[in-house]
């Protein structure tokens, strides 16, 4: 099956390269992540195109049966102009359905409130790295517990170093008296593509320019040492962390489609 979507297809290349299955079918790939059980968008199903309503019940099964282990539902759709209308059929299974802006730049611009004092460097080391996942706890969602993400981001942090060992691509952040307050990644997902992941900032330094500066500082070392052309960014479109990105010179070009649903409490 060919991708059509420019987020989705650098999405399952960096899935790939950081040790995950991609098994190819007709109409659909199936992604697991066996290193990782709980991480749900390295354990889902990308189907081919968005199906009606009356195929719901077939894509519910199919993911079951890829993933007979999982306890959450993961199911996206191969397409760049999702609307989440389009998956009523799942909204009425009881999942999540939404949309993320597949967002492309060329260059990145200066950020509208430069940070000078913090230092921008490569996570380096161990101890770096038990950092960004004290990061990732803090920056959790709603309902997600500090020891579930502990562990998942334990297992993800081992992933990422994988692909920065390989050379293809770096993870940065924004210390401030040795303490990291903002990381991002990004990798070669492809001749002349790069993909950032995961842009965080702590919930206790936000809105002070930190992100922005560190976006720009690793935006130019995909241009230059990755050698990418075009700069590939996924986003909430209701967060506001868009608007930053949009002022960095990225712009919307793609609306991608998915459906899941968290395991159930208890």
């Amino acid at each position: 099956m060919e991708i059509r979507s420019l987020g989705l297809r650098t999405d399952i290349a960096l899935l790939a390269l950081g040790g995950s299955l991609v098994e190819q079918h007709d109409d659909h790939l199936v992604v697991r992540t066996p290193d990782n059980p709980t991480f749900w968008w390295g354990n889902f199903v990308l189907v081919g195109s968005v199906p009606e309503p009356a195929e719901t019940a077939r894509w519910l099964a199919r993911f079951a049966d890829a993933h007979p282990d999982a306890t959450h539902v993961a199911i996206a759709f191969d397409t760049t102009t999702g609307r989440t209308e389009q998956l009523s059929g799942f909204a009425a299974a009881g999942l999540t359905v939404e949309t993320a802006t597949v967002m492309t730049a060329a260059a990145v611009g200066e950020p509208p409130h430069r940070q000078r004092d913090a230092e921008y460097r490569a996570l380096d080391g161990d101890g770096d790295w038990a950092q960004w996942i004290d990061l990732r706890v803090a920056c959790r969602n709603e309902g997600q517990t500090e020891a579930g993400t502990r562990e998942y981001s334990r297992r993800q942090s081992d992933a990422y170093r994988r692909l920065v060992s390989g050379g293809h691509g770096g993870w940065f952040g924004a210390f401030e008296d040795g303490r990291l307050v903002s990381s991002m990644g990004l990798f070669r997902a492809s001749e002349g593509l790069a993909r950032f992941q995961s842009v965080e900032t702590h919930p206790d330094a936000r809105r002070r320019g930190l992100a922005g500066t560190l976006l720009q500082h690793v935006g130019s070392f995909g241009l230059t040492e990755l050698g990418a052309h075009t700069l590939v960014m996924v986003a909430d479109p209701t967060y506001e962390a868009i608007r930053l990105y949009r002022s960095l010179g990225f712009t919307d070009s793609e609306s991608l489609l998915q459906a899941e649903r968290a395991p159930a409490s208890g």
